[in-house]
């Protein structure tokens, strides 16, 4: 069975009220603080010098494609990635006949080639690259260079589904969003009830910013109704005073994913929430994008998220950190308060 196939069946077992996953095996719940114990690859990634160009012509050589895991040795999300997707037999397995993997550390020292033979650090690669969110996996081919990337962490079913979107090669005709759509769809009226808490702004969301700079950033929440990954956002980190202090500090918009409510956007363009998520190729709920008070989008957070990055990320908003550090991770390791 294909795991296009695989998602398709847990997304109607969701809808009928399948209840076999208890509480403590919930991959979208954990504690997000860094780790005690420091992380370490599974013996099965390539041992690699980090020279790309010749890492990828190995791989093509044995008819694989590339993968890299960007990740930190502290980091709760990778700790997730690396003991429940890739401690599931079927998954692990699947990796590993269809891609050499490769693990960088985004502070690491050790000596990277990149594509176009270049010389530099782990961590000078990491920031080139714009990693925001580890972990993050980029996957490559020879002749095509980088062909996808996730930012994050995601649920079995879903890191699944990516990697059969590109392994079997439907990245060249289709956007992961609309691989997704052929499975994620099923039953999903826009009139359904989102979660809702106060601090939401009431229609009609005229976002437009490029004519007059708002008094204050802008975050927009990307929902749909049976959501799980939303529901535990809701009654976790959205609950947290912490964090309810912080968003004060925002106008905070929530969006229906797949409505056709009307939104001018950031950049004055009049369209749809559903139009909009699409033109964005979002693909995940909930997807947390922020703008500035000129209507730029700053970053977006399109994968699992727990109450210490959250907060940190509203925190690098809140302060306008991206103006000095271009990368979530460069605040981090040099600019965010110890």
């Amino acid at each position: 069975m294909t795991f296009i196939r695989s998602l398709l069946l847990i997304g109607l077992c969701g809808l009928q009220f399948c209840s076999s996953a208890v509480a403590q095996d919930d991959p979208f719940v954990f504690d997000d603080q860094p780790l005690s114990d420091p992380l370490h690859y599974p013996n099965w990634f390539k041992l690699s010098f980090l020279d790309f160009p010749e890492d990828l012509a190995d791989a093509d050589a044995n008819n694989r494609k590339l993968m890299v895991y960007f990740g930190q040795k502290y980091c709760a999300y990778c700790e997730a990635l690396l003991e429940v997707n890739f401690g599931k037999p079927d998954i692990r397995d699947y990796t590993r006949a269809n891609f050499d993997t490769l693990g960088l550390d985004i502070h690491g020292s050790r000596s990277v080639v990149d594509l176009n033979g270049n010389e530099m650090t782990e961590r000078e690669f990491s920031e080139r690259q714009q990693i925001n969110f580890t972990p993050t996996l980029a996957f490559y081919t020879e002749r095509e260079g980088e062909i996808f990337r996730l930012r994050g962490y995601y649920p079995p079913y879903k890191f699944r589904a990516a990697l059969e979107y590109v392994a079997d090669n439907h990245y060249q005709n289709e956007t992961f969003a609309e691989y997704l759509a052929r499975a994620d769809v099923p039953l999903v009226f826009e009139d359904e009830s989102l979660n809702f808490q106060e601090f939401f702004a009431a229609p009609p969301y005229a976002l437009d910013r490029t004519r007059m700079p708002a008094q204050r950033p802008l975050l927009v929440l990307f929902e749909q109704p049976d959501c799980h990954a939303c529901d535990v956002l809701h009654t976790g980190p959205l609950v947290q005073q912490a964090i309810l202090e912080r968003l004060k500090g925002f106008e905070v918009v929530q969006l229906n994913i797949w409505a056709t409510t009307p939104v001018i956007t950031p950049t004055g363009k009049k369209t749809s929430a559903r139009e909009w998520a699409s033109e964005m190729g979002l693909f995940y709920t909930p997807t947390l994008v922020f703008y500035d008070e000129q209507g730029c989008e700053i970053l977006r957070v399109d994968s699992v998220i727990q109450f210490y990055r959250l907060m940190n990320v509203l925190d690098y908003v809140l302060t306008k950190a991206y103006r000095e550090y271009p990368t979530f991770q460069s605040w981090r390791e040099r600019g965010m308060p110890q």
